[in-house]
């Protein structure tokens, strides 16, 4: 299938969710069925939000993703969506993404059309994420916060809802080894968290 910008609106309500699911469908445990979600001491996950940001380039769409600064305290120097907490203030997922996404590069919500919600996702370390697809329109400038993001990049959406370039790799994490998936992009490795919601926007938009 080759998916542009009109097919993407056209697809949106069939393949996305109109509110962000309350239950994940989604998560770390997908490749680890064994091993118990990681969550804060008192058993609630942390609501979070990301944008999954589809820029509408005339050549072929693009995934626009950020590889974050190595001193932050949690995943320093991985690459991910533009995100974060869902803080009090917010008016949802959809509003928190939005937020983040200003905050950290400086991205103006005027460019952006949201389409739907992937699957939330549960990661094991206790994030509860809501996903929030949507289309860019080109003209943007972005503005980096250096304290967050060290630099922003785009790949291609094709080349990411190719099977082909989902790898499962695993490692050794706190005594157990945890399978996850992996996409390297040139010198990007696009991996755990970020790739699975990229599998996941794979399986919706390229599944029966």
């Amino acid at each position: 299938m080759t998916l542009d910008a009109e097919t993407l609106r056209r697809l949106a309500p069939a393949r996305f969710h109109p509110a962000p699911p309350l239950v994940a469908g989604r998560g770390d445990a997908d490749l680890n069925p064994d091993t118990a979600d990681l969550r804060n001491p008192d058993g609630l996950a942390v609501p979070a939000a990301v944008l999954v940001p589809i820029i509408a380039r005339p050549p072929g769409l693009t995934i626009l993703l950020t590889t974050r600064t190595a001193d932050l305290p949690s995943h320093p120097g991985q690459v991910s969506f533009p995100g974060g907490k869902i803080d009090p203030g917010d008016d949802g997922p959809l509003a928190a993404a939005l937020r983040e996404a200003n905050e950290e590069i400086g991205l103006d919500e005027s460019f952006v059309e949201p389409l739907g919600y992937l699957d939330t996702y549960q990661t094991g370390t206790g994030f509860l994420i809501s996903p929030v697809v949507a289309l860019v329109a080109e003209g943007f400038n972005l503005h980096l916060n250096t304290r967050e993001v060290a630099g922003a990049f785009e790949v291609p959406l094709a080349f990411l809802l190719d099977p082909a370039n989902h790898q499962r790799q695993s490692r050794e994490w706190r005594g157990k080894l945890r399978h996850f998936y992996v996409m390297p992009y040139g010198d990007h490795y696009i991996w755990g968290v970020t790739a699975g919601m990229i599998r996941n926007l794979y399986d919706r938009l390229m599944g029966p």
